[in-house]
């Protein structure tokens, strides 16, 4: 295999199996940033105390959080072909996530080390039956070692974005060997499938984005009603998954808002929660008051901004805001996914930088179901005509479930696709059975 390798591929393999004795320090200063669970480091380097399920299991991989999510509904189609499920991915959150959103027999490992020797042992314990990699998470050593061991691999909901095209095509070799081991590239959009076969994967098939598909995020009923009790008669509004810089901008916005809407409410829901102090912090250095839900405090009458900074909790304060900023978009993150507020009824505000889901915030725009605000002043003017015309917030909700409608359909063209991979596994485990 070496040998027809370029040589981009041939120096990363060698490479990475040289920096083997430097993992540790790798490591250690990963758990110091939060960055690793220390109880289960040993994934990092292929090892589990997890047994392998008897019969085929799948192996879905996805960088963290909204690649693993995007894969739920297709997850949950699997297991009801009775199908043990393997998911792996590189950050703390995600595994957090699958944790509290993905029933217990699905197995969630972080994903190996890129390196021969680790790899190696990942696939030794697990021996998966299939393996589909979400979006463009492409491993070297991952992937040429499952190809080496003649295991099908399907890239699923990729996406190319016109960041990463440019990249990619001043070492067209090198990717053009990773994706060449993939049977078939299932694309989001015709864009993407356009740079993929550009690049050099063979099979490319357009199935649509599975983000689309994606169940509403589930919600405690007890807690739901508690907010609810708390917050009634109180307007509130939502920033979602919010990133550094935004969060000041958002305070703005309360602070200009305040004025019009005395009792508004704010939530800010960070992308990464352990910034919810800091958040806080300076939310008081503005004048307002903040209320910490790490801290396990309730928005009372007094609070102007929840800072709700916990995982795996937006299904709350996406039915308990009617109106919510999709963070990420007003700084150059690439914004965040507007599907799972829409499905819960919200109408939709966003910043300018939504590169990560660029036909689905076209279509919106397009068709009214979203507000694009470039600038805080126009956050503060979409905050407040949203808040002051029920009419107008609901045109753009009823606008917006209207194009999620017409963009889904992803996860059945998924399944059609995989349904070759999917027949041999059923046939095999009849013939585990007989």
């Amino acid at each position: 295999m070496a040998s027809t390798l370029p040589m981009t591929l041939r120096v990363y393999r060698k490479l990475s199996f040289a920096m083997v004795p430097l993992s540790p320090a790798l490591i250690n200063r990963r758990l110091k940033l939060g960055k690793e669970d220390p109880a289960r480091v040993g994934e990092r380097r292929g090892m589990s105390a997890d047994v392998r399920p008897a019969g085929p299991l799948v192996w879905i991989h996805g960088a963290s959080v909204g690649e693993v999510l995007a894969a739920a509904a297709l997850i949950e189609r699997l297991r009801a072909f009775n199908l043990r499920i393997l998911v792996t991915s590189g950050t703390v959150t995600s595994a957090a996530i699958v944790a509290k959103r993905f029933p217990p027999d699905v197995i969630h490992q972080y994903v190996p080390y890129d390196s021969p020797r680790y790899v190696a042992r990942f696939l030794d314990h697990w021996r998966p039956s299939l393996a589909l990699f979400i979006e463009s998470d492409l491993w070297p050593n991952l992937i040429l070692s499952s190809a080496a061991r003649r295991l099908p691999m399907v890239l699923i909901n990729g996406r190319m974005s016109q960041r990463s095209f440019p990249r990619w095509q001043r070492v067209q070799g090198t990717i053009s060997a990773l994706l060449g081991k993939f049977d078939v590239c299932l694309a989001q959009s015709r864009t993407d499938a356009d740079r993929f076969a550009a690049l050099g994967s063979r099979n490319v098939v357009v199935t649509g984005n599975l983000k689309l598909d994606v169940p509403a995020p589930p919600a405690d009923a007890n807690k739901l009603d508690m907010l609810m009790s708390m917050t009634r008669g109180r307007p509130v509004v939502l920033a979602a998954s919010t990133h550094p810089g935004e969060e000041e901008m958002v305070t703005e916005a309360h602070r200009a808002l305040a004025g019009y809407f005395p009792k508004l409410l704010t939530v800010i829901v960070p992308r990464h929660p352990d910034r919810g102090e800091a958040i806080a912090r300076m939310i008081a250095a503005s004048g307002l008051n903040p209320t910490l839900r790490s801290h396990e405090e309730l928005p009372t009458a007094t609070t102007d901004i929840y800072v709700a900074d916990t995982m795996g909790e937006l299904g709350l304060f996406y039915r308990l805001a009617p109106i919510v900023f999709m963070g990420g978009s007003l700084v150059e993150r690439g914004g965040q996914n507007p599907i799972e507020a829409i499905k819960l009824g919200a109408s939709i505000i966003h910043g300018p930088h939504v590169f990560n889901f660029t036909d689905v915030y076209e279509a919106l725009d397009s068709a009214g179901g979203a507000r694009l605000a470039d600038t805080q002043d126009a956050l503060i003017n979409h905050f407040g005509q949203l808040l002051a015309d029920p009419k107008a917030r609901e045109a753009v909700f009823t606008a917006s479930e209207r194009v999620v409608g017409q963009l889904g359909g992803a996860l059945e063209r998924t399944l059609s696709a995989l349904e070759p991979y999917l027949l041999q596994l059923r046939i095999e485990m009849g013939a585990a059975n007989a």
